[in-house]
């Protein structure tokens, strides 16, 4: 006979995390509104600006992050697969990955697990960007209404948060970013339809070619320097 399947219960899943009104804030404008931004330990530098963002699949740092942290780019393991979704409207293709450890909480309770991030060359407004991956490693929960994220650790749960006028400082700034980032591109391609258009357009518009069926009018014969002007032949001059 068939033995019933034993289930594989993952690490930090014995225990139930929950919400109640103790996580609620004093203020909670416009609910799920707001960006979640956590601050964390990343090997071994704490990054204050860090977007949880449970719509990715991906784990990001931005290169420009890793030189600050004085992290080698040498140690970065190549990879050329592109992805989309964090510049607006381009495909991304990382420098390479690189394996760091994270470290929530603090020193009464805290858990750290090694990431793999996807490592990107151009700018952004956030310090990283953990994805599912990190939600799945982690085991962690997060409350969009509360602006918190929960998580269990070898002494209970461990809670993070931001206030609302941290999250919404980085959503303005994170808004103000993209809306360049599209003006610089349609102007671009503005700039690349016009050349497209006229191609033997000259820079200088202090000279011109004169078009058919023109001719030379003086404009005053009895002046020391005789003054030519160019007009159509259909015109009379009088």
């Amino acid at each position: 006979m068939a033995r019933p399947a034993t289930p594989a219960f993952l690490r930090w899943s014995e225990s139930t995390i929950t919400f109640d009104q103790t996580n609620h804030p004093d203020v909670a404008p416009h609910p799920g509104r707001y960006p979640l931004v956590v601050n964390l330990i990343v090997s071994p530098k704490r990054l204050t600006k860090v977007l949880m963002d449970g719509g990715s699949g991906l784990n990001i740092i931005y290169a420009k992050m890793l030189d600050e942290m004085g992290i080698d780019r040498t140690n970065l393991c190549p990879i050329r697969v592109p992805f989309h979704g964090v510049m607006p409207g381009r495909l991304a293709v990382p420098l390479g990955q690189i394996d760091l450890s994270i470290t929530f909480g603090d020193q009464s309770n805290y858990r750290t697990e090694t990431l793999t991030f996807d490592v990107v060359g151009f700018p952004g407004t956030f310090h990283a960007i953990l994805g599912r991956p990190c939600y799945a490693k982690f085991m962690a929960v997060p409350n969009y209404t509360y602006l918190k994220l929960k998580m269990l650790g070898p002494r209970g749960v461990i809670t993070i948060g931001t206030s609302f006028q941290r999250a919404y400082e980085c959503e303005v700034k994170c808004c103000g970013h993209a809306s360049a980032v599209v003006a610089s591109k349609k102007l671009a391609a503005l700039r690349e339809e016009v050349a497209k258009k006229t191609p033997n357009a000259k820079k200088s518009t202090g000279s011109f070619e004169s078009a058919e069926g023109s001719k030379e009018v003086l404009v005053d014969p009895s002046s020391f320097e005789a003054k030519k002007v160019r007009i159509g032949t259909t015109l009379s001059f009088e």
